[in-house]
């Protein structure tokens, strides 16, 4: 039953106030980072295009 997996997790919830909604939102950020750049070969090429 997939309760029972995240039984702590969410009576933590409960008991502490606390969830993983900034590391939920931080892992967001990283994978919309890493879409941006897919495809490019070169990272310092394209940043330094960017700069002139």
């Amino acid at each position: 039953m997939p309760c029972r997996n995240y039984y702590e997790t969410i009576l933590n919830y409960f008991v502490n106030r606390e969830t993983n909604a900034f590391a939920e939102s931080f892992n967001a950020k990283i994978k919309a980072f890493r879409a941006q750049f897919r495809g490019v070969g070169d990272i310092h090429s394209l940043c330094s295009d960017y700069a002139n």
